[in-house]
């Protein structure tokens, strides 16, 4: 076995070197490992390294691991431990073991500390390796280098056999050398698997020697986006963009991982986001081409063709390459965001379905995937799918990750196939972090790292048996929008920690701030990556209507605000009870700890009006997506670009109609709402937007109505009227209803995207 025969961890050892030595045992006997342990028993005494301490190892595998902590302990504490062979003769001692009789849990281990000895019994291979990492995380190294573990017994098992991270590299490319340097920090934090997102719309990022044309054409693009996909009009860099991972490269970190026991699945996208291969082999559409690799983000319509049988020999080709690189018993096919327009009117395709006698494009999707699928199975390997495999009728062998919400793997498994959790409002790696204007740009939506860390794979709607058939968790990185190591690395750390977590650990035994407690102990350790910390930052949620309250997840630290619109600093006023908002106005807040400020600056804008903290009756209830509560619509608090964050109300197709009652009767002059305007997110203006007053509520007058929304992206709605009486403001928005055809998800249901109605 070749496990440690190779370049020691120099990233390990570097930030190894330095972490323990702040985390040590500053708090005596404290042990904070991460991910949790199962079980912690703290016991009296320490175990001192020294020159005479020996190292236990019986056989071939338990000795590999021995060169691996002999060789850490050396650059670590210029400590040269003894080989012992297979008896011990000091009584000093570190003994290394598999015994599956012990403990049984796969990957499982038991590490026992005691003044004369460490032991760390392994379930198997995994097991001393995951032991020798926990290991890692609690040896302590003195101010005068020595080294010192506390007396300690934990047993500990992963809940899930499946810990992933996924990482897209079609939009941007990261170095091996970089993958590499993940994948250390993966393992530490006992991450097995790692999805390499290698083809997609934007480029084609692996060698296949059969078609040379991927890696001449497909792999580069003429230019690529400049900022957001929702700025308009869209900029572009007007630079070629490109590059792959050549068959060596990829043996290569299949190998670094699988010697940091993690497994390299790989992904080859299709049906769908195939525009990249199809500028190099255009015969494998359905119209043919031209096509070239996209040179933005989305879903496009040209996507290999099924019923051309070239395809199919296309597909299989690239895949006796790909299965001949990677030894997962996962190849992962995509099967996502696949539309069906050009299939609607392919002869090939609609000749297909005929011939198949498949009831529409859908089946002829599922066809697609079986075909590939009985493919793959006769290479002895399993397909893994993202959640649209599903329509259609799922295939009999498919494994689907869950991404667009939990309910394509609650469906899943209840027809007892095996699935992987990675929905996207909870896991999604590219998602903001930070309410912060300073945020680096992301695709959307908000994940900060205590929802990452409070979610729970295993979702309620399952019964026992059902919930077998998950077999674990992954949080996705997806690049659009990180150009460059820096910002990925931002993205990624410290939320992949809490993940790790999520995914080794007991749910019952998760516990937030004894996280974050444990996280401050890898500080030094994360300042070897561009890591965030957002977990610092305050944040607030309006309670009343009139009442603001401030949060910060560190129970330790101290929030300071200000309501005139200056900075907070150490002098500032401390935040102890929720702040009345009376009028319109701008929070800022942030967080000290022994008067050192520590997260990010915290600002809110407050939009008072008559009808903040008002009763709201709407006629349809919003889609569960964006419906937090009714009083959404008038909490004082305004959405903003953060579609995500719980301050807009949606209707997926539905119009929008509120009435808002004010109490008593007012003489209004100002009306006023909010719209969201994302055609590229599915959401869209409304068709007519009107409002109308009355006195009694039965009896209305319309005194406004707008039919022209030019903002891509937030319309302050706000209209002067002639003086009325009135208690009640009706609301209504007609709902763009189907996407029109040639924009993003045409066919399907416009959202309509509301907040905060004005009433002055």
């Amino acid at each position: 076995m070749k496990l440690f025969k190779y370049r020691f961890f120099a990233f390990l050892n570097l930030v190894v070197l330095q972490f323990v030595s702040l985390y040590g045992f500053a708090q005596e006997q404290h042990i904070g490992i991460i991910p949790k342990p199962v079980s912690v028993e703290k016991r009296t005494g320490t175990f001192n390294f020294s020159s005479e301490t020996e190292v236990l190892a019986k056989t071939k595998q338990e000795m590999a691991f021995a060169v691996f902590i002999k060789s850490y302990l050396k650059e670590f504490g210029r400590i040269d431990l003894k080989s012992a062979g297979s008896s011990v003769s000091a009584k000093n001692n570190l003994y290394l073991e598999i015994d599956s009789t012990k403990i049984t849990n796969p990957e499982g281990y038991i590490l026992e500390v005691s003044a004369s000895q460490i032991k760390i019994t392994g379930a198997d291979g995994s097991g001393i390796f995951y032991g020798l990492q926990s290991l890692m995380q609690i040896i302590h190294k003195s101010e005068k280098g020595a080294l010192s573990v506390p007396a300690c017994k934990i047993i500990d098992y992963p809940v899930f056999s499946y810990r992933g991270m996924h990482l897209d590299v079609s939009r941007n490319m990261f170095s091996t050398g970089t993958i590499k340097k993940w994948l250390d920090i993966l393992s530490f934090y006992k991450i097995n698997t790692f999805h390499w997102h290698l083809t997609d719309d934007q480029g084609w990022r692996i060698e296949i020697k059969k078609y040379p044309q991927l890696q001449q054409t497909a792999a580069w693009r003429s230019e690529t986006l400049i900022g957001h996909k929702r700025t308009e009009p869209h900029l572009f860099d007007g630079l070629e963009y490109g590059g792959y991972y050549s068959q060596k490269d990829i043996r290569e970190v299949v190998a670094y991982a699988a010697e940091r026991k993690i497994t390299v699945i790989p992904e080859i996208e299709m049906p769908g986001h195939a525009l990249a291969a199809l500028s190099a082999y255009p015969g494998l559409g359905c119209v043919g081409g031209p096509y070239q690799p996209a040179r933005y983000w989305g879903v496009f319509d040209d996507v290999f063709c099924a019923g051309n049988d070239k395809t199919f020999e296309f597909i299989e080709g690239v895949l006796d390459e790909v299965i001949d690189l990677f030894p997962s018993k996962y190849i992962h096919i995509g099967g996502d965001e696949c539309p069906k327009t050009r299939w609607k009117v392919c002869p090939k395709c609609q000749k297909r379905i005929k011939d198949e006698n498949l009831k529409d494009e859908h089946e002829l999707q599922s066809y697609f995937i079986r075909r590939v699928e009985k493919y793959v199975e006769s290479k002895g390997r399993k397909i893994i799918g993202w959640d649209e495999i599903l329509e259609g009728g799922i295939s009999p062998g498919a494994t689907i990750m869950s991404w667009r919400g939990e309910e394509g793997g609650i469906a899943a498994a209840k027809l007892k196939h095996n699935v992987i959790m990675t929905p996207e409002k909870f896991v999604y790696l590219d998602y903001y972090q930070s309410r912060q204007k300073s945020e680096q740009i992301a695709a959307g939506g908000f994940t900060p790292l205590s929802k990452i860390y409070e979610y729970n794979p295993l979702p309620p709607a399952l019964n026992e048996d059902e919930k077998k058939y998950i077999l674990g968790v992954q949080a996705n990185v997806w690049s659009e929008y990180l150009p460059d190591a820096q910002k990925a690395e931002y993205m990624i750390f410290p939320r992949i920690i809490a993940l790790a977590e999520v995914a080794w650990s007991k749910n019952q035994q998760k516990d937030y701030p004894d996280f974050l407690n444990r996280l401050d102990g890898q500080s030094r350790f994360l300042k070897q990556v561009n890591y965030a910390k957002s977990d610092y930052d305050v944040y607030g949620s309006m309670r009343d209507g009139t009442r603001y309250e401030l949060k910060s997840d560190r129970p330790n630290t101290e929030i300071r605000y200000t309501l005139d619109g200056t900075y907070p600093n150490s002098k500032s006023a401390v935040y102890d009870k929720p702040l009345a908002i009376p009028n319109s106005g701008n929070l800022k807040a942030t967080s000290f700890f022994k008067g050192k400020q520590q997260g990010n600056v915290f600002e809110q804008h407050f939009e008072i009006s008559l009808a903040t903290g008002k009763t709201v009756l709407l006629k349809d209830l919003p889609s569960a997506n964006y419906g937090v509560g009714k009083q959404t619509l008038v909490n004082g608090v305004e959405g903003t670009y953060l579609y995500n964050t719980g301050e807009w109300m949606g209707f997926s197709g539905k119009d929008l109609e509120a009435v808002v009652d004010l109490g008593s009767s007012k003489l209004i002059t100002e009306v006023g709402i909010g719209i969201l305007k994302y055609h590229w997110q599915k959401m869209w203006e409304p068709e007519r937007l009107t409002f109308e007053l009355s006195v009694d509520g039965k009896n209305y007058q319309q005194v406004y109505q707008l039919l022209d929304f030019p903002v891509e992206g937030i319309n302050r709605v706000r209209q002067k009227i002639n003086p009325m009486a009135a208690r009640y403001i009706r609301i209504k928005a007609i709902n763009k209803g189907i996407i029109p055809k040639g924009e993003y998800g045409a066919g399907g249901n416009a959202w309509l995207m509301a907040d905060e109605i004005i009433v002055n």
